[in-house]
């Protein structure tokens, strides 16, 4: 299992890990419908949702990545998009 906050990082779901801790501290990031912070562990079939001002994006979590980075071509191996809405 890893992080929430390098997680979101890692599949490149944000630039940045402090975006994404800014994100989580800023409680618009949802795993399973419950905000969390930074520390929460990500496992495989979650579902992580990021609720922005007018819209939010939700994705599933197909496995866990075991390097610290990984191309943003492969992101649909680790991720998958299930839902972009408008608010």
């Amino acid at each position: 299992m890893v992080r929430i906050d390098k997680f979101l990082n890692t599949v490149n779901i944000t630039k940045r890990r402090a975006v994404a801790e800014d994100m989580l501290e800023s409680n618009v990031v949802f795993l399973n419908n419950i905000s969390v912070k930074k520390s929460k562990e990500v496992k495989v079939g979650d579902v992580i949702k990021l609720q922005y001002l007018e819209y939010s994006d939700e994705f599933k979590v197909l496995q866990i990545p075991v390097t610290k980075s990984t191309p943003k071509s492969k992101q649909n191996e680790y991720v998958v998009q299930i839902g972009g809405k408008n608010v």
